[in-house]
This record gives C-alpha cells, sequence and structure tokens, in this order.
C-alpha cells in the first residue's frame, strides 16, 4: 500500500566511571523510577546488528516457521522513511539511535526519562516468537527480543486516573525524509488501553533474531502488540503518556473510517478497500485464514468482553 565493531580501547569507558555514573543516578530522583543495572558498556554499542547477550527465551510465542531475517528487514511499513517496502531499509541507516531517551509522562507519580541502555540490560530481556499481521493482508513471524511493557510502566506508577497510554515517535525530518512530506500528521501517535498496554503479551521491544533491533523496524525501541494489526506497533518510540482519555492515533485520525482505534486483528471485519479473512505469509505463494486476534484469543478476547468488535474495530 502506498497510502496517504567494536570500540577502540579509548573509547571504552573505564568501568569506575560507568559505575560512579549509576551510583549517582540511583541517588537521584528520576533513580527511583528507573534503576540501572549492568547492560552493554557504553550505549555507543548498543548499534543495530549488535548480538544480545543474555536473553532469555519467553513464556508466550508461537512455534511456527519463522519469516527469514532479510525478508523481515527488508520488506517494511515505516513511513517516516518512505511509503515504498523497500524504502526504510534505503533510508533509515541514517538515523541516530543513540543516545536515546524516553519520556514518561501524564498520569503517573514518577514521571522521568527512561535511556534505551537501561532497556538493553541482559537479564531483563527475552525472546518471543510472534505474529505479526499487517493490515494490508500480509504476515511474518518474528522473533522479538524485548521486555514487558507492563513491567516498566509500573516503575513510574500510573495514578488511579490513568485509562490509556499514548505513544510518541521521534520527529526529524533531518533523520526522517519521509516526514517531509504530508502522508500523515506527524509525528507518528498511537495508543492502547492502559488493560492492553499491561497485558503480559504487549511487549517494548529492543532486537530481533538475536540481535539490536535494525533501524528499518522500530530501532531503537517499537511497541509490539501481537493481537493487533502491525500499525498499532509504533516504532522509533520516544514519549509515553499515560491518560485519562483516549488519544489520538495517526491512522484513525487520517481515515477513521478504515483504521480503528482498537484495530484488533478480526477476519470478519473487512478493510473498505480489500478483505481481511485471508492473509499471506511473507515467503509464501498460498494463502491462509487469518485467525480472530492473530491467533492470540485465548490470551486476549476477554479484554473485550460485551464490545461490539465489528463496531469498535
Amino acid at each position: 500500500m502506498r497510502r496517504p565493531d567494536e570500540p577502540e580501547s579509548s573509547e571504552i569507558t573505564d568501568p569506575k566511571l560507568y559505575l560512579g555514573r549509576r551510583e549517582f543516578l540511583q541517588r537521584s530522583a528520576l533513580a527511583g523510577a528507573v534503576a540501572l543495572a549492568p547492560a552493554l558498556a557504553c550505549a555507543e554499542e548498543a548499534k543495530p546488528g549488535t548480538p544480545l547477550e543474555g536473553v532469555k527465551p519467553g513464556s508466550f510465542g508461537t512455534k511456527e516457521e519463522q519469516t527469514p531475517f532479510d525478508d523481515a528487514a527488508s520488506y517494511n511499513n515505516f513511513y517516516e522513511f518512505g511509503t515504498d517496502k523497500s524504502d526504510p531499509a534505503r533510508n533509515a541507516h541514517q538515523l541516530r539511535t543513540s543516545p536515546w531517551d524516553v519520556e514518561i509522562a501524564g498520569e503517573v507519580g514518577k514521571p522521568g526519562k527512561i535511556g534505551i541502555e537501561d532497556l538493553l540490560r541482559p537479564h531483563a530481556l527475552e525472546e518471543r516468537v510472534y505474529r505479526l499481521r499487517c493490515v494490508e493482508a500480509w504476515s511474518m513471524v518474528i522473533p522479538w527480543i524485548g521486555i514487558p511493557l507492563g513491567d516498566v510502566l509500573k516503575r513510574f506508577a500510573p495514578t488511579s486516573n490513568a485509562k490509556y497510554v499514548a505513544f510518541q515517535t521521534l520527529y526529524d525530518p533531518a533523520q526522517m525524509p519521509g516526514q517531509r512530506r504530508a502522508v500523515l500528521d506527524w509525528p507518528y501517535v498511537e495508543g492502547l488501553r492502559l488493560d492492553e498496554a499491561m497485558h503480559p503479551l504487549t511487549i517494548l521491544a529492543v532486537g530481533m533474531y538475536g540481535q539490536v533491533m535494525p533501524n528499518q523496524n522500530g530501532a531503537p525501541l517499537r511497541l509490539v502488540v501481537p493481537w493487533k494489526y502491525g500499525f498499532k506497533s509504533i516504532k522509533s518510540i520516544v514519549r509515553i503518556e499515560l491518560t485519562q482519555k483516549q488519544p489520538p492515533t495517526s491512522w484513525n485520525v487520517s481515515a477513521p473510517r478504515e483504521y480503528g482505534f482498537y484495530s484488533n486483528v478480526n477476519p470478519s471485519v473487512d478493510h473498505p478497500r480489500w478483505s481481511q479473512s485471508r492473509e499471506r505469509r511473507i515467503g509464501e505463494f498460498r494463502r491462509r485464514q487469518t485467525l480472530p486476534f492473530n491467533g492470540y484469543a485465548e490470551q486476549v478476547a476477554s479484554l473485550y468482553k460485551g464490545m461490539d468488535l465489528r463496531a469498535q474495530f
């Protein structure tokens, strides 16, 4: 759819200095929410393609055959780098992913920022093989590496007023050439209900296929919500805000008749311009039946009890 290397020794931080910095942060107000632990030696090492060590198998996932890495890294929707499927892999190399902080704000008791180096702590990372279903009727199976979003949000103490979670992508047209065109109202924004965000299937991904996330796949940090269409899994996140009211989401604002707020994978609700009942797995020629909630109905269908999923699509 075309719609509207190792560093030199002189560059490595002295361990005493690094540990001193961590100790300082732990004593600060911010460290109350972000307790740093040993990670990659420094943020500069967290380059796309760097192997991620100490990743543990996740408790959720599928045993289906995985999509080859080359396919997953070359066939992407990331309109900030262009609307053609090959544009992100061609253009995203210019994105600087370190240093990178994510602001956590809104209805939280401990607002602050979290650095990507904290999210790359080896003992905290899980690999989860999830299906990714695109609204354009293609799909993949990808071994994502990340941590539950709920675990991160709990650090910042959501208040009783928090009902939704809003996300925002980096806005930087100098690095993201697609933002120089009015394809969407930039920056890209997305949102979930709080219970969706806290669900154990929902993760913040920092890698895939055993390595740091490629830029074109959403480096350095992207959301993965496996029972929803792929555009809900916002990439290159710089801000997360907990809100009382349902936040705007980019595609819903752009084309509300075609893209709902919930955007759960529902084969019985067609896109106005094509059917969603079948899908083509990238790398295959045959089409397969689309599964309700992308195959995760057992885990998430209860979140929508009593809702009309044709009207609240």
